[in-house]
């Protein structure tokens, strides 16, 4: 009962497979074996040969071994049964009964039949057969059992070839051979199964796995399933090598022997195998089937994040070109401008033409996506349209302003035409001689000479303004309709102006009286013209009937001073000739220059200023250069808007009229003022190109623009073009010096002087450090420079000296219109512009405080400052006597400005004190048009200077026996042992009697005082021709002549010679110590001066005060 319940728990049991591998030790213990033999109708012969230590088998191997044979058969033959033959020939009765009942309880599968070889010994095989009778009923079972005597029965139940030979049979069987193929055709079996789970797995991941947004996410995706993919193919490969390795042993009986004839067994092996092998070509088939569309899928999503990626790249481009596009609004206001953008116009067309090719080839990219069916063809679509709109929209809008840009060249050229046929018009009229004209056939050939070239308008004027206005609305702004506006207006008053001289000269022809004598007019005539401003104005026609004439008269003047000049010989003209060639040269090439400035202007604005703000670029400009443009480049902006809008179109206009450009440069000299705030920035310029010259961005802006030098020699030229005007200004003065603009030349030439001066001294200026207040509110910097200081001060009558030395101190002076500075020069460290030096700021003092004394004695380098009544004295030792006379003039300058602005607050006080005499006019009849010129541009520009020397005072005549009409002086202090060698004289003048005599104002005549006078104009010729004085210069006064003329000595040449009166300013008298000059002022008109005092803010005092200094 116990056997049977164990039988049944057994069969109960969840049947876990088994393999040949996991039980190879007890298969191969060979107490049970399956030969692969077979019963009459089929059934599978499972063997139990004889086994000594049978019964010592345990009941686990014993049952795993009946389960794992039972397991392999076919399903089929399995179900049929199985035949067990018991093999006890060797063994006795005991152990063959106790084998029968343990293996028939234990058997796993269905019995057909047992066959039992009983002991062949006589006794046993008699025990046995009694026995087997005796207890048959413990032998009841489904199935019979045998019991054999011998092997010749046992083949009478079994065909002997299906019983191995230890059975007295044929069948050819090798335990060993068979676990061997056992285990490899289960391996296999297991191999297909494990291949067949990775492959459902990877397909289930890919099949799962998400498409990335970005184009590395996605080619990195595709790289690791192409990596994985190619695993499992080799995993197939492998397998199917090891399939057919196990198919190649199971025939390899019948390779080696075609007469061999495989057992059931091995045929259902070789059939396993062969169905393992076909199951494996079918997985791997459809592997390959879904990692086709895998794959493609992947390629497709890599090729549209690529096309998506190109997409935002070249969408940023087209937008930056666009913007760029839509930048071209100016339509120029010249030929040479309008020319100009329309050069820039094509190099941006052919600079954008990369990127709209880029931007097609990626449409017609997307286009192809689409044909081929792409997955994400909905998202694929509207790009391709959007990038078709955008090159669509840029080629016509670029053709759009490509049309308005030729529009615009032709209408300037047809305004410049008709400009040009004006000039030649009004030269035509000017160059016509008035003398030749008084005579019939004179006025009859001057009548064809202006219908002759009244017929050459028909092609080059403008005959219709509203046809002009039709035609060119499109261009027409408002800049450009006022200039069109002015042409026709000049063109109609060069128009009427012929129409005039037509009528006159058709009644010169018409008149019939007798000939006059013609005479040439006085070269004076034409100098004393109305016409005072020689220069081309930007409004051509304003006042166009005085600029005519003034054109005509310069001409005219011109060629009478050349007929006057004839008898002399003919070198006057081929000179004059020569000079104009000259000047000529100068003129083409300051023009030329120019354009080129503007031009590289441009291509540094364009190709390095632009490029820091294109996106496409960011990636090459380091973080620390980020937002540094506008100190890399400083206004260098400001100034091409200057010369391209402004300075090189009025330059434009002189080309005809070359001696006149100084006039050009004199309307425009405030712009020039924004080269100082460029110079001013070019140390952190300088200091921040030198951080980051080696990068990779300034390399490629240098070799997309082809340029051999680098960004530093381009960010230097505005320094070297506003130096180089000067000189062209020198060449042109050298070539014009009789000429009508020489004036304006040499105003135009000392302007631009001191506008150099100004950025020189604003970079010294920006130095200094330590000044609490606002340099700017010290008014205009005029002057700077080094210098060995020494302090003497005194307080009160007791004198100290404060900080005696017998070194002097190094101190670097700054002096403005309200100031003086004193600052210490710091060493220059750096490079570059960075050796530029600081200054540290020590004191200052205010210049309504300050007086000023000339000489100190012993050293001709020395000058005095001294402040407040000289309480503070500060001796100043110059570099040169040179620099010290600039400095004393200069501080003179100050000084009188000061005096002057004081005067005239309290003029209406002192007029009633001054006893004014009338100036007897001028009896110098000297011819020379320099004097009347020079007298002229001092009236127009109002300087009343003369003025001042009523208020000037002097003592110690030097040539009093010699002289007359001199003013009353006294007598100078010497102070000398009082101030150790530095003395003060005080005058005490009433100053009442000054103006008396000194002459009070530019209606009275001027009276002889000794000492030294600036010259206020230019004196070329006086009755000595070869006495030539500057304005600036400094002469002595040596005696009065007649009819207004004094005899002076040039202290800078040593020359001496007679010079008007009316051309000096008196500033300092003579006096046996050096000169001093204060602008303290002190009392009332009536007082004696004997204190120094400033010049108060409400300036009430009515006086002023020049005191003799000793030195």
């Amino acid at each position: 009962m116990s056997n049977l319940n164990k039988t049944d728990e057994i069969m109960h049991q969840d049947i876990i497979p088994l393999y040949a591998a996991d039980i190879q030790d007890q298969l191969k213990k060979q107490f049970a074996y399956l030969s692969g033999g077979r019963g009459g109708d089929g059934c599978p012969v499972i063997t139990f040969p004889d086994y000594p230590a049978f019964s010592e088998i345990p009941e686990k191997e014993f049952q795993n071994v009946l389960t794992y044979l039972t397991s392999i058969p076919s399903l089929r033959d399995a179900g049929i049964g199985f035949i067990l033959v018991i093999d006890r020939r060797q063994d006795k009765w005991t152990s063959v009964k106790a084998s029968i009942l343990r293996i028939t309880a234990s058997f796993p599968g269905n019995l057909q039949l047992v066959l039992v070889l009983r002991p062949t010994g006589f006794f046993h095989r008699a025990l046995s057969d009694i026995a087997f009778k005796f207890h048959k009923d413990e032998f009841k079972m489904k199935v019979p059992i045998i019991m054999l005597g011998s092997v010749s029965e046992l083949q009478g139940y079994i065909d002997k070839t299906q019983l191995t030979e230890d059975l007295g049979g044929t069948l050819d069987y090798c335990h060993n051979r068979w676990l061997s193929r056992r285990t490899a055709i289960e391996g296999f079996a297991q191999k297909v199964k494990q291949t067949a789970q990775i492959l459902q797995s990877f397909g289930t991941e890919l099949a799962e796995t998400e498409l990335p947004n970005d184009v590395q996410s996605t080619s990195s995706l595709l790289a690791t399933h192409t990596e994985k993919k190619d695993k499992m193919k080799e995993d197939i490969r492998l397998a199917v090598e090891q399939g057919d390795d196990v198919l190649g042993s199971i025939t390899k009986p019948v390779t080696e022997n075609p007469e061999y004839k495989l057992n059931q067994d091995q045929l259902d092996n070789q059939t396993t195998v062969e169905r393992l092998l076909a199951q494996l070509h079918e997985t791997e088939t459809a592997f390959d089937e879904f990692w086709i569309k895998h794959q493609q899928k992947l390629e497709q999503c890599l090729c549209l994040r690529n096309f998506e990626q190109n997409f935002r790249e070249v969408k940023a481009a087209l937008d930056i070109v666009s913007e760029r596009l839509s930048a071209f609004t100016d339509v120029g206001n010249s030929c040479s401008h309008a020319e100009h953008i329309l050069k820039d116009l094509v190099n941006f067309e052919e600079k954008s033409c990369e990127t709209i090719t880029k931007a097609r080839m990626l449409a017609s990219e997307g286009d192809t996506f689409i044909q081929s069916n792409h997955y994400a063809v909905d998202s694929i679509i509207p790009k391709c349209s959007e990038l078709h709109h955008l090159c669509d929209a840029f080629t016509t809008e670029m053709e759009r302003r490509r049309n308005l840009l030729n529009k615009s060249l032709e209408l300037h050229s047809l305004l410049e035409k008709s400009m040009k046929w004006c000039d030649e018009g009004i030269y035509l009229l000017a160059s016509q001689p008035v003398d030749k004209c008084q005579s019939q056939d004179g006025a009859e050939s001057a009548l064809q000479e202006i219908e002759k070239f009244l017929d050459t308008g028909a092609g080059n004027k403008i005959k219709e303004l509203n046809k002009i206005y039709r035609e060119y609305a499109q261009i027409l702004n408002e800049d450009l309709k006022e200039h069109v506006q002015k042409v026709f207006q000049k063109q109609e008053s060069m128009e009427e102006m012929f129409q005039k001289r037509q009528v006159s000269l058709k009644k010169l022809a018409a008149k019939q009286t007798r000939p006059v004598q013609p005479v040439a007019p006085r070269p004076e005539a034409f100098v004393k013209s109305p016409c005072t401003s020689p220069g081309l104005q930007r409004d051509y026609v304003s006042n166009s009937e005085s600029t005519v004439l003034r054109k005509v008269n310069y001409r005219r003047g011109k060629s009478e001073m050349t007929e006057l000049h004839q008898s002399r010989g003919g070198s006057t003209m081929d000179d004059e000739e020569n000079l104009a060639v000259l000047r000529q040269h100068v003129i083409n090439e300051l023009i030329e220059t120019e354009r080129a400035y503007v031009e590289e202007l441009l291509c540094v604005l364009e190709g390095y200023a632009a490029e820091m703000d294109n996106p496409l670029m960011a990636h090459l400009i380091s973080p620390e250069l980020q937002n540094k443009k506008d100190i890399l480049f400083g206004n260098m902006e400001e100034i091409y808007h200057f010369h391209n809008r402004i300075f090189l179109r009025e330059l434009e206009n002189y080309v005809e009229y070359p001696e006149l450009v100084g006039r050009c440069f004199l309307d425009q000299m405030e712009d020039f003022q924004i080269y100082e705030k460029y110079c001013q920035n070019k140390p952190r310029s300088e200091s921040l190109w030198r951080q980051f010259s080696d990068s990779v961005f300034f390399q490629e802006c240098q070799r997309k623009l082809d340029h051999k030098l680098s960004l530093d020699s381009y960010l230097l030229k505005p320094v070297q073009r506003i130096t180089k005007y000067q000189l062209l200004l020198k060449e042109m003065l050298k070539y014009s010096k009789n000429c009508e603009g020489a004036e304006d030349l040499q105003e135009a030439l000392t302007s631009i002087l001191g506008i150099l001066k100004a950025v020189n001294d604003s970079m010294h200026q920006i130095a200094i450090t330590g000044y609490d207040g606002n340099l700017n509110e010290l008014g205009k910097l005029l002057m700077q420079g080094s210098f060995n200081v020494w302090t003497d001060h005194k307080k009160g009558h007791s004198k100290v000296k404060d900080l005696a030395r017998f070194k002097p101190m190094q101190r670097h002076l700054f002096l403005h219109e309200k100031a003086v500075l004193f600052c210490k020069k710091r060493e220059e460290n750096g490079e570059g512009y960075e050796k530029a030096p600081s200054y540290s700021y020590k004191h200052s003092l205010n210049m309504a405080a300050v007086g000023i004394t000339e000489n100190v004695k012993g050293d001709a380098k020395k000058f005095e400052i001294w402040y407040n009544a000289r309480e503070e004295v500060y001796i100043i030792q110059a570099p040169t006597p040179e620099v010290k006379a600039t400095w004393v003039n200069e501080i003179r300058k100050v000084l009188t400005s000061q005096l002057q602005a004081c005067r005239e607050a309290s003029q209406h006080r002192t007029l009633e004190h001054t006893q004014s005499l009338p100036l007897p006019a001028s009896s110098c009849t000297s011819p020379s048009r320099n004097n009347i010129r020079n007298t002229k541009k001092m009236e127009e520009r109002k300087a009343d200077l003369t003025s001042l020397e009523g208020y000037v005072t002097t003592v110690a005549p030097k040539y009093p026996e010699k002289s007359k009409g001199w003013a009353k002086t006294s007598h100078s202090l010497d102070a000398s042992e009082e101030n150790d060698g530095w003395s003060s004289a005080e005058d005490p003048l009433n100053s009442s009697d000054a103006e008396e005599e000194g002459g009070g104002g530019a209606g009275n005549e001027m009276k002889l005082t000794p000492g030294k006078y600036t010259v206020v104009t230019d004196y070329e010729r006086g009755i000595s021709e070869e006495f030539t004085v500057k304005s600036g210069d400094l002469v002595q006064l040596i005696r009065e002549g007649e009819d207004g003329l004094w005899y002076v000595k040039n202290l800078s040449t040593g020359r001496e010679g007679w010079i008007p009166a009316s051309n000096l300013l008196m500033l300092i008298g003579n006096s046996k110590s050096a000169q001093s000059l204060s602008s303290s002022e002190s009392g009332t008109a009536s007082s004696t001066l004997s204190t120094s005092s400033s010049c108060s803010d409400s300036c009430n005092a009515s006086s002023t005060s020049f005191s003799d200094i000793k030195g």
